[in-house]
């Protein structure tokens, strides 16, 4: 439940037609600082040396958590719909060849 339906006002969600076409990546990039969270989504092209971020999306910590808790459910009802994720399968020790220093996740 969002802050407005919480205040009992609707919200409209509006989806431009490109928008809703999506982007494709396989990467996402996380750093943050005390005050956000940013996710970098980069596709990665196998023999193509250099990636480019295709989406960057800054968020608040509390907006960083509710998204992990959301992303968490889905994964969880996905799962029990349709099996469970293997995250091994690119093969045993499967490491991406990036480190851009500071902190960071990768998912």
């Amino acid at each position: 439940m969002n802050q407005n339906e919480e205040q009992g006002q609707p919200m409209e969600i509006e989806l431009s037609e490109d928008m809703a076409e999506g982007t494709y990546t396989n990467l996402a990039i996380i750093t943050h600082s005390n005050a956000e969270f940013v996710l970098d989504f980069v596709r990665l092209m196998p023999g193509v040396p250099k990636a480019r971020v295709k989406s960057r999306v800054i968020m608040s910590p509390l907006h960083a958590k509710r998204l992990l808790m959301a992303l968490g459910d889905n994964l969880v009802k996905y799962e029990e719909a349709f099996g469970e994720i293997d995250i091994h399968e690119q093969g045993p020790g499967f490491q991406l060849p990036l480190n851009f220093g500071g902190q960071t996740g990768q998912a």
